[in-house]
């Protein structure tokens, strides 16, 4: 692998000097095409007499940071830039630059005007505006594609590769070039579909609708109402928690408490447990640790087990400020509260939640409870 991306990498400064010395036709993209093969990339099409010369618009679903280059390889086409700065990286990566940073109503504006000079190539579009693998379904196309023209031409795009996967999520385009190189060969089936017009007084989004259900039948995968945004922030969620020791909703690496040398062998389901009791303890002090792992053991679930304790579901006798413990001692309101869900205030009165702040810390407490619970009657109904 480290060979073949050594030689393609040299081999790959030849392509790209080629594509730029060469006006567009059908010469250079037969050439380019044959040099592309050594690289490891090979373009097959099917139905290419489905393709239409009198369609403006492709539609086809967004598979790697290189499919516009792929589907150039068959036909002349352009791509606009989207994202990114303009300048030589974005037109050496073969987007077109419309010059246009405002709103997606102006982009739409000045691809209407772009389309109706017949001598421009046609437009290909990535309505998902975000790359997935392409084999469990597609991301909600946007509707602004389809407010150009009134006719459409879908195409289906499938890659596979071997050893690596295609398209991982958060990769840069310079790392998916690497991998090309890397892999033996890397193949791009592209398969033209019927144009599909606009139906009398449908809307952009109906019209968006019904050309991703037909790409997601075409391709056997499901058509999600997910968009590039929930991608987004799925993503970010992944960042997030690849920063955790655990799973989500625990203790960033940073906060986490130090483990003791001497557990450094212990199975990781129980550093886990143990891990998530410190968390209990922070909270409540005054009870031990060891309640708190055997019901831990149990709901496997932080917020259950404080809530358990406070509740009085979970029997315990308070540790003394004398058990030598080097955590802080816990409070007067948390020892009151303590004591009053173990004995003499563990049934709240039957009186209403005041309104006014108490001064004792077990009222403070009751109050506490009969919200708690009003909530809970609330939240069921």
């Amino acid at each position: 692998g480290l060979c073949l991306l050594v030689l393609r990498l040299f081999i790959g400064v030849h392509v790209f000097l080629v594509s730029c010395a060469l006006p567009d036709s059908v010469l250079r993209r037969f050439i380019v095409r044959v040099m592309c093969s050594v690289l490891g990339l090979f373009v097959r099409q099917s139905d290419p007499r489905l393709r239409d010369v009198n369609v403006r618009v492709y539609i086809a679903n967004h598979v790697t940071q290189f499919d516009h280059n792929v589907i150039n390889l068959l036909t002349s086409c352009n791509t606009p830039a989207l994202n990114g700065a303009p300048g030589f990286i974005c037109w050496s990566r073969g987007f077109m630059e419309l010059g246009v940073t405002g709103s997606r109503a102006e982009l739409v504006e000045s691809l209407k005007v772009y389309s109706s000079h017949r001598q421009n190539p046609p437009l290909l579009l990535f309505p998902e505006e975000a790359a997935t693998n392409g084999r469990a379904g597609l991301l909600r196309f946007s509707s602004w594609p389809f407010s150009i023209l009134d006719v459409v031409q879908p195409v289906a795009l499938q890659v596979q590769r071997p050893l690596i996967t295609v398209s991982v999520a958060d990769s840069s385009w310079i790392t998916e070039l690497l991998w090309t190189f890397f892999v033996p060969f890397t193949v791009y089936q592209v398969r033209w579909m019927p144009s599909v017009p606009r139906r009398a007084e449908e809307l952009s989004e109906d019209f968006a609708l019904r050309v991703q259900e037909l790409l997601a039948m075409e391709l056997g995968v499901v058509s999600t109402r997910l968009t590039a945004a929930d991608k987004s922030e799925h993503m970010k969620r992944l960042r997030h928690t690849s920063l955790l020791p655990f799973a989500p909703g625990s203790q960033p690496l940073a906060a986490r408490p130090r483990m003791p040398s001497s557990l450094t062998g212990v199975a990781p389901e129980d550093v886990r447990i143990m891990a998530m009791a410190q968390r209990v303890k922070e909270v409540l002090p005054h009870v031990p640790l060891e309640v708190i792992r055997v019901d831990l053991a149990q709901t496997n679930c932080v917020d259950t087990t404080i809530a358990n304790l406070l509740e009085g579901r979970v029997p315990f006798f308070p540790e003394s400020k004398e058990a030598g413990t080097d955590l802080p001692a816990p409070s007067t309101s948390q020892a009151a509260a303590a004591s009053g869900i173990q004995g003499s205030v563990a049934v709240p009165s039957s009186k209403p939640a005041t309104k006014q702040f108490a001064k004792s810390p077990v009222e403070r407490h009751l109050s506490l409870q009969e919200r708690k619970r009003a909530l809970y009657d609330y939240a069921r109904r």
